[in-house]
């Protein structure tokens, strides 16, 4: 009788070896090798699948590009404004998606409640990890509805039903928690969660059904299970939050037939999440005005424009070395930003505590947001607050200037309909700016001493 077989797979990019390896010659990564047996038996396949890969299916061969036929992609639409437009308008037909997010951050009550809206559509819901009285609890708390439910864990079975019961759409919740009875590895590993993915991937591509995925999250925010897994789908989509928090974003990091740059914002409530068509009203605190320490940042994330708070705290530092921490904000950044003030704005700030936080719990990665950074550590330095009714926009240079931004009409727009009635935007960004008809101040400004001055102007 053969011995099984064992080698070393990498957690974080999929690497595999025949030994142990200290450091991946991959991605670098240092202790990331685990030890994965390898099974006597292919994992399970759907069972058309040997008569696509024979040599007789015409689609198999070589063809030009002049010889394909072009069609949209059809897609389903999902009853929810803020999951359709991280989807790019829908879900495709025949793609297979994988959502990430923390444990308890609420990805089962999102997909839960959207499948629920969708009557129109038949859509199996598999879990794998609670009972039917729970989903059938859970449901009843979101309002209610009607879909086909099934707990199991076999890759096998759920084949099995989903051919009896024909779904257009198909929920996993969790991949971790699937696997297949031919596989000799034991469920939850890296190897049957891979060898799960791609069966279920070859599934909805000779079906056309679609399938999302449910994927849960390591200490260190990546997706648990080999990092081939997001190779292997079609779209991920990550769902985060503060839990101590009411907001949470679902934010598109891949996407075959769309933009990733996309994000939806959704409110948590006693009964369930409710999207946020404006997050904007709901991201600014009106009774901050007049506040040290705070100033209004005009960023942009996905195609919407937001605008958010800034908070900043600085203090003298207690015990000789400074502390710097930030919230929502990338710390390497913020530490950027601080050098530029001490080195070209001649502002001390060496010995001091800087505290950033960004309200309501939300990431930024717009590079606009740093001229808003450093007015709101400086108004917390001196303890003097921002002009009433100002907000900005600007990217700060190393060498003191304030560098353009994208798409600054939206920016000035959304600030106008907010009732802003001034803006400091990059000097570059000038140049073809339509207003329409006014009602907010634009203040160009090239530098970062000539942006204070004019946030702080009384």
């Amino acid at each position: 009788m053969a011995k099984d077989r064992t080698a070393y797979v990498c957690t974080e990019c999929g690497y595999d070896s025949a030994k142990w390896l200290g450091r991946c010659p991959s991605c670098g990564a240092w202790d990331s090798f685990k030890e994965v047996r390898l099974g006597k038996a292919p994992v399970a396949s759907y069972r058309h699948a040997d008569a696509s890969a024979s040599g007789a299916d015409s689609s198999h061969r070589v063809k030009r590009l002049s010889e394909i036929e072009h069609t949209d992609e059809v897609r389903l639409d999902t009853h929810d404004e803020e999951f359709n437009r991280v989807l790019g308008g829908g879900l495709v037909k025949g793609s297979l998606v994988l959502l990430g997010g923390e444990p308890g951050i609420g990805k089962s009550t999102l997909l839960l409640q959207t499948v629920l809206k969708m009557q129109d559509l038949n859509v199996l819901y598999v879990s794998g990890e609670e009972s039917e009285h729970q989903i059938k609890m859970r449901a009843l708390r979101l309002g209610g509805g009607d879909i086909s439910i099934l707990c199991e864990t076999s890759l096998e079975k759920i084949y099995q039903q989903a051919e009896q019961f024909n779904p257009d759409i198909i929920i996993i919740d969790s991949i971790q928690a699937i696997s297949s009875e031919q596989g000799e590895a034991f469920p939850g590993s890296m190897t049957q969660v891979r060898d799960c993915a791609v069966s279920l991937l070859r599934y909805v591509k000779e079906t056309g059904k679609s399938v999302i995925l449910v994927g849960h999250i390591t200490k260190d925010g990546s997706l648990a299970g080999p990092k081939v897994l997001e190779h292997i789908v079609d779209t991920v989509l990550h769902f985060e939050g503060d839990r101590h928090y009411m907001y949470r974003v679902l934010r598109g990091l891949k996407n075959r037939f769309g933009s990733t740059s996309e994000l939806g914002i959704y409110e948590m409530q006693s009964g369930g999440l409710r999207a946020v068509s404006n997050p904007s009203e709901m991201l600014l605190s009106r009774g901050s005005e007049g506040l040290s320490g705070v100033a209004v940042a005009a960023t942009i994330e996905g195609a919407r424009p937001l605008l958010i708070e800034t908070q900043a705290l600085v203090s003298s530092a207690a015990y000789g070395n400074a502390q710097r921490s930030a919230t929502g904000f990338d710390i390497r950044r913020l530490n950027m930003l601080l050098a530029v003030l001490e080195k070209r704005a001649g502002f001390k700030l060496a010995q001091k505590d800087v505290f950033l936080n960004l309200a309501g719990g939300i990431k930024v990665s717009d590079p606009a947001i740093d001229l808003s950074v450093i007015v709101s550590v400086l108004s917390s330095t001196y303890d003097q607050a921002v002009s009433p009714g100002t907000c900005m926009a600007g990217e700060v240079g190393l060498s003191g200037e304030i560098r353009s931004v994208t798409r600054i009409s939206q920016r000035v727009s959304e600030a106008q309909r907010l009732g802003f009635r001034r803006i400091i935007i990059p000097q570059m960004n000038m140049k073809g700016l339509d207003i329409g008809n006014g009602g907010i101040e634009v203040i160009p400004v090239g530098k970062v001493q000539d942006a204070l001055k004019e946030v702080f102007r009384n």
